[in-house]
């Protein structure tokens, strides 16, 4: 998403330390055989329409505010609870089970696309798009701090570098940090 709207020197920089900090965490030379095209093809589409709710998302977020959360929790629960139903029967629906999905769907989802949709309505999509690359620093210090994993020295190294393109890109373009 930086890309798209990128203008000067800098915004090529802070996109290059970022790609950067990607070769050093994507296993690029370390794969044993060949790389799947299918995966490959997955992971770009992934790509592509994590670009797309971006995108879309800011204008319903601005048209809508935090209730287009809600109907696409809505809209996306009329597809998923009946495949759930039709894969685990009734059980699903059961007292003992029901409130644990509520809680997942709150915490999981609803919270978290409620909180977007109020950062998009606020934010340019670049910015956006940007601060949205910090999840994985987040979710390596969460595995840290939880599950108590372990980075090597260059992983640390490539998520710093990825965290300075995110703040770098936004400093340029806000002022700010």
């Amino acid at each position: 998403m930086a890309l798209v709207g990128s203008r000067r020197r800098t915004d090529f920089l802070w996109i290059a330390l970022a790609v950067l900090g990607l070769m050093f965490l994507l296993p690029l030379s370390r794969t044993e055989g060949s790389v799947d095209p299918v995966g490959v093809a997955f992971a770009l589409a992934a790509g592509f329409c994590w670009a797309l709710y971006i995108i879309f998302g800011q204008k319903a977020g601005r048209a809508h505010g935090p209730a287009a959360s809600a109907w696409g929790m809505l809209i996306a629960a009329s597809f998923t609870v009946p495949i759930g139903l039709a894969l685990t029967g009734r059980g699903i629906l059961s007292p003992a089970v029901l409130p644990m999905g509520f809680a997942v769907a709150v915490l999981s989802s609803a919270f978290p696309y409620t909180l977007e949709m109020i950062a998009l309505r606020q934010l340019a999509t670049k910015t956006f798009g940007t601060l949205m690359s910090l999840e994985p620093a987040i979710a390596a210090l969460a595995g840290l701090v939880f599950l108590s994993e372990r980075l090597t020295a260059t992983q640390w190294f490539a998520i710093g570098a990825v965290m300075t393109a995110s703040m770098g890109t936004v400093r340029d373009n806000h002022g700010v940090v």
